[in-house]
């Protein structure tokens, strides 16, 4: 059944036919239940019924809200301890990833997250299966996109200043001076044509410089006496770019990773040939990793040392492919999405293994949150097991300077990697887990009606300080995602002012 739920090749409405099935089982219970009884296996089904109808008629639709009975979920108040933990950073098979939406919820509701949340690169095709794969386990769900933009325009740089400034250094994106990564989150269902539309020119000119950049890999599989690759096949044809998703560097990596394999071949000739054959320094602990035979991750591991080694020698700067900051915060804001600045920092040891110990934009931090402020930015998103306490500390202290909200999540790409954010357990870290419980309000309440979107405008709520509403907009949040009640009765009751 799991391996339905994760079959790249099936489509959105069978894997969630999949997961309808798995949440039918006697004994699930969806996500936030201490218990799981016979009543609770009971409404469960219930749920999955109802739920894969609507996932199914949401996923074809790539855009509509799933439904969910109230029957299915019990009051918040039943669970006045529960310990929170999410995460709002899953990639799924849309950009690169081990796991379909559906899957990827379900790792979430296996690890005991109550919120999932998906940020593809450059693609938001997979949002409508995540909706409905969290519908279906009792998850809130969060969807949005991943991008890289251009801080200024040349024009911009060229005139001096603050813009030059950022244009020369690396900010938080360890591959391109100039150019940031960014999220736009809490997108409303009814916006996915709109981000499709905005998307699609940068998902061709990805598509085109990966494909120069796998002319030169393949150059260095040559020299090397290996056979290459084949673009179509084995870099495009592992992708989702026929059905929305992204041509990625990972993509590439991957096809270069099964090449080596195939060449080389596994165990200690692998290792070896990597190390005279391409040069590469591998550390005692890697070497017996990618030396192991038996290795289920292999071609995972080998891709996060070519990315984190090998990469620069092949890469090619994006240049048309991004968009300038200004306008994809213009484009979120103008569907009722929250554009967010993805804080790095300086780096000492990444837990992906992908990124080296490396200076980002903790030098400069309050400069560059004065400059995202005035770009038009709404939110930073960090990830907390990366950075360090005084870290965090210190952009929470900016975030409450500029008003940003703050958004949680941690980097789901590859099997090794946990869902799981044990650090948001912490009492210090419960005003990220009301953030993450505001953008399930969010999202679904600006899907039911745009002026309830958290920075609307028009939000009857618009006039208290963004704490104040974060605080109102996670109850609303907990109401739709553990009470299980209407969008619409929420709606409703805020849009008359008052929700208590």
């Amino acid at each position: 059944m799991h391996e339905a739920i994760n079959d790249f090749a099936a489509s959105p409405e069978e894997r969630l036919a999949a997961l309808a099935a798995f949440a039918s089982a006697p004994g699930f219970a969806p996500a936030g239940r201490a218990t799981a009884g016979a009543g609770a296996a009971a409404d469960a089904g219930a749920a999955a019924k109802a739920g894969a109808a609507a996932a199914k008629a949401g996923a074809a639709a790539n855009g509509s809200a799933a439904g969910r009975p109230a029957a299915a979920f019990p009051s918040a108040a039943a669970f006045p301890s529960a310990a929170e933990e999410s995460n709002n950073h899953i990639h799924t098979i849309y950009s690169f990833s081990p796991y379909a939406p559906a899957a990827a919820a379900l790792g979430a509701w296996k690890a005991g997250l109550t919120v999932a949340g998906s940020v593809d690169h450059d693609s938001l095709a997979g949002a409508a299966e995540m909706r409905a794969a969290c519908a279906l386990l009792g998850l809130g769900a969060v969807t949005g996109f991943e991008i890289r933009a251009y801080m200024h325009s040349p024009a911009e740089a060229a005139a001096g200043g603050a813009a030059a400034a950022f244009a020369s250094r690396k900010i938080n994106n360890p591959d391109s001076a100039g150019i940031i990564y960014m999220t736009v989150q809490g997108v409303p269902a009814q916006a996915a044509g709109e981000v499709a539309e905005f998307l699609a020119p940068v998902r061709e000119r990805r598509l085109a410089r990966t494909a120069a950049m796998a002319g030169r890999a393949n150059g260095i599989l040559k020299r090397a006496g290996l056979a290459p690759f084949d673009f179509e096949r084995d870099v495009v044809g592992r992708s989702k770019f026929a059905q929305g998703g992204t041509v990625t560097e990972r993509h590439l990596l991957a096809a270069m990773a099964e090449a080596l394999i195939a060449g080389f071949g596994r165990g200690e000739a692998l290792a070896a040939g990597l190390e005279s054959k391409l040069g590469l320094a591998l550390k005692a602990k890697t070497r017996a990793t990618l030396s192991d035979p038996a290795n289920p991750y292999l071609v995972y591991d080998l891709l996060g040392i070519l990315k984190a080694e090998f990469l620069p020698s092949f890469f090619i700067q994006p240049t048309d492919e991004c968009v300038l900051a200004r306008d994809a915060c213009a484009f979120a804001r103008s569907i009722g999405a929250i554009p967010a600045y993805a804080y790095l920092g300086d780096v000492g040891e990444s837990p992906t293994g992908d990124k080296k110990a490396e200076k980002f934009e903790d030098d400069f931090l309050p400069e560059l949150f004065a400059e995202l402020k005035d770009i038009g930015f709404l939110a930073v998103t960090y990830m907390p097991p990366r950075n360090t306490a005084a870290q965090l500390a210190r952009v929470r202290e900016l975030c409450r300077e500029f008003s940003f909200m703050e958004i949680s999540g941690v980097d789901i790409n590859q099997p090794r990697q946990s869902f799981n954010c044990p650090e948001l357990r912490r009492p210090e870290f419960a005003h990220l887990n009301a953030a993450t419980w505001a953008m399930v309000a969010h999202e679904a309440l600006s899907t039911a009606n745009p002026d309830l979107g958290l920075f609307a405008e028009a939000n009857p709520h618009a006039a208290l300080d963004l704490e104040e509403r974060i605080a109102l907009y996670a109850k609303a949040g907990l109401d739709l995602g553990r009470a299980g009640l209407d969008p619409r009765e929420v709606a409703d009751r805020l849009l008359k002012g008052r929700y208590e």
